[in-house]
């Protein structure tokens, strides 16, 4: 056996080294597994995450045969196995059958049934307490826990099903029959997974032309492709059914000459979940791992859109989805503070100092139309900066926001985490006129699915921003600015890993006016915005199996928002209410953005289009409470409404005007946000003060409370 395993890692590397061309299965490692003395391996299939394999053997014994089960420490990579158990299926009797002859092993969806060709003429179930775990299976099996291929198969050596276990499929030959040596069968079950009672045989097939000897059979993730293993042949073949899992409608599609990787009779063939890779065990007991250059593809040139393949499909369309969203979302990020700002130097357009630090936090759930708790915290204004030159007043306005988006028929689920920070200076003109500049860094990351498929996103925003009165209760608001992207992509799926970097580059553009009507304090303020982008994402290209390579994409957005504010102040002996509402109503006019991508090894390119237009309903309503003291609290709801979604928001706010002896900052000390207080009490400095690392991956938190008293 030694000799053959130096000969099997020979031909390995030979494989690697002489690979003709990247379209065809590239051999990654080989693994040798347990067997009977003399006897060989047939068996070979995974659970359903690769974090299992097993395989069978068997032998002339009646109590010979075997099944093994294999622990993967990393899913689908065989080299990780480690023999978990392994249990004697030849003593597994019935008033039926013995089983003598234990070829290929297969599983219902979800482990709680294990089915066992056996190649004296039955299929036979076993029910398992625990799933997948082959030691928990049923000791013996009752009186027709099986099912007879006598009349149509008499050597059965593979059997699958279909993804719902409302069809069953069997290889084998008709032993001493030359007419009709190899066939394939066709059966449907009136109970999925159930082949003790309603069963109906539909028909068989001869593939054309007739192999020497059909070992396996497995079918791709949605039934259009077949693959049958020849182990006398050495070759696996691809069959193409134009109506899935219907065996009538197939055609052959390509042969893999499996002796080239030094297969030797390769008997079973299995692949990952995505189908990026394959597996194939042969008779000298050693399982070789391939990676493909496109999913459920052994030949060249036959590969179809990768999100139709699989259910890491979804994960695709998801990550393209994702990109698009982000660039969108970036010029509102990007947009928002200023937005605010300006909304904020509105209210107190008659003070002199217009500092202003805020830290805003947003938890968000659009699964469940919940946001909550976005804290602004005011801070004393830094006489310090408003001291600099001319008159240029300094503000900045940190966020932190947490999402998700459940899944769809066609997309996964989203987690998205962004957060960000905003520098802004701005010189005020006059009382009603300012101009400023802002420059927001920003971090959004996407996890995509289950399977660790990410996408995190860097931005650097920088806008230039103004004023412009036509008379004191009419205003024109403008934003332009423009924005870098660079994307880190990690796609995950079937055991897999691929990478990629994606940069961009971003205009965006903001223009809202708006009036106000007033009525002794009573007022209403009518608004029309509308506020455009246009993004450009550049080409990139992913590293590992069945990449993709995605060109470039251009992203335009555009929304028309028109409304109204109306506010009222209510003066009280010692506080002032002022409650206010808002109703908005927005038009999404973006037009679609065309991903295409194509296989690394294919030229064959498919399109995406991702639609993006929608309608908005937004409304508010909430309060400000300024107490004598200068305690003051803001709150609002909103509620915003779109064509597929809605979200609630609740907006919670504190305010302190300090005492001449209390200070207040929010300050950016390289990648650190910092909020400190300051109180003088008797001569003595009180001093508390935490920090937040806003750019590192594993975030870095402080506290620190100083008392300071000089002599």
């Amino acid at each position: 056996m030694k000799n053959i395993y130096k000969i099997h890692y020979i031909i390995f590397f030979l494989a690697l080294f002489f690979s003709k061309a990247i379209a065809e299965p590239t051999l990654v490692r080989t693994k040798a597994v347990e067997a009977i003395t003399n006897y060989h391996a047939d068996g070979l299939t995974f659970n359903n995450d690769g974090t299992k394999m097993y395989t069978s053997a068997y032998s002339p014994s009646a109590t010979g045969d075997r099944i093994y089960e294999y622990d993967l420490t990393t899913a689908y990579n065989i080299s990780t196995a480690t023999l978990r158990t392994s249990i004697a299926v030849g003593s597994y009797t019935g008033s039926a059958t013995v089983l003598h002859g234990a070829r290929q092993i297969v599983f219902n969806n979800d482990g709680t049934k294990m089915f066992i060709s056996d190649w004296h003429k039955t299929i036979i179930e076993f029910t398992l307490t625990t799933p997948y775990e082959i030691d928990t299976a049923s000791t013996t099996f009752p009186t027709g826990q099986n099912y007879s291929t006598n009349s149509q198969n008499k050597r059965p050596t593979s059997v699958a099903f279909n993804n719902d276990g409302t069809k069953m499929f069997i290889t084998g030959n008709h032993h001493h029959n030359t007419n009709n040596p190899q066939s394939i069968h066709e059966y449907t079950l009136d109970n999925p997974f159930v082949i003790t009672s309603g069963v109906t045989y539909v028909g068989e097939i001869q593939p054309d032309p007739q192999p020497e000897y059909v070992d396996g059979i497995v079918f791709n993730y949605d039934g259009t492709k077949m693959y049958i293993t020849d182990s006398v042949g050495d070759e696996i073949r691809q069959f193409e059914l134009t109506t899935p899992f219907t065996i009538s409608t197939h055609s052959l599609q390509g042969t893999l000459d499996t002796s080239t990787y030094g297969i030797v009779g390769g008997r079973e063939t299995a692949f990952s979940s995505d189908g990026s890779k394959m597996f194939v065990i042969d008779e000298a007991e050693v399982v070789f791992e391939f990676n493909l250059s496109c999913n459920w593809s052994i030949i060249d040139g036959d590969c179809d859109d990768p999100i139709t393949t699989s259910d890491e499909g979804k994960d695709i369309l998801s990550s393209i989805d994702s990109q698009t969203a982000t660039a969108k979302q970036i010029a509102i990020q990007a947009s928002t503070p200023v937005l605010n700002r300006m909304y904020w130097l509105r209210r107190h357009r008659n003070n002199d100092q217009l500092s202003d630090q805020n830290i805003r936090l947003n938890f968000s759930n659009s699964m469940v139309a919940s946001l909550s708790n976005i804290i602004p915290i005011s801070n004393k204004t830094n006489e310090v900066l408003d001291r600099l030159s001319d008159d240029w007043s300094f503000w900045s306005e940190g966020s932190v926001s947490i999402g998700r988006t459940g899944d769809t028929s066609t997309s996964s689920s989203k987690k998205i985490n962004t957060k960000g920070i905003t520098l802004g200076m701005d010189k005020k003109i006059s009382k009603n006129r300012l101009y400023g500049y802002a420059l927001r860094f920003g971090n959004d990351d996407v996890d995509v699915g289950t399977s660790g498929t990410n996408l995190d996103t860097e931005s650097f925003s920088l806008s230039v921003y103004g004023t412009f009165p036509h008379d004191d209760e009419k205003f024109t608001e403008g934003i332009v600015g423009v924005s870098t992207l660079k994307t880190d992509h990690i796609r995950k799926g079937g055991g897999s890993t691929r990478t990629g970097e994606r940069d961009g580059t971003q205009i965006f553009g903001s223009l809202n006016y708006l009036t106000t009507y007033k009525k002794e304090d009573f007022n209403i303020t009518p608004n029309l915005r509308i506020d455009l982008s246009y993004t450009e994402l550049s080409e990139y290209r992913e590293n590992g199996p069945a990449a993709l390579v995605y060109k470039a994409q251009t992203i335009e957005t555009g929304m028309i928002s028109a409304g109204f504010t109306i506010s009222d102040i209510l003066d009280y002996n010692s506080f002032t209410f002022k409650p206010n509402g808002g109703l908005e109503l927005g038009i999404d006019f973006s037009p679609s953005s065309d991903a295409t991508y194509r296989y690394l090894s294919e030229t064959t390119e498919y399109t995406k289009s991702i639609d993006q237009d929608s309608k908005n309903l937004r409304a508010n309503i909430g309060f400000d409470l300024v107490t004598d003291n200068g305690f003051s609290i803001m709150t609002i709801y909103e509620r915003n409404q779109s064509d597929n979604a809605h979200s609630d928001t609740l907006y919670l706010g504190f305010g302190y005007i300090r005492t001449d002896d209390t200070e207040y900052a929010m300050t950016l000390d390289n990648d650190k946000a910092s909020l400190s207080y300051k109180r003088d009490l008797n001569g003595f400095d009180i001093r508390m003060s935490s920090n937040y690392s806003l750019m590192s991956q594993i975030p870095e938190y402080g506290a620190t409370l100083e008392i300071v008293n000089t002599f």
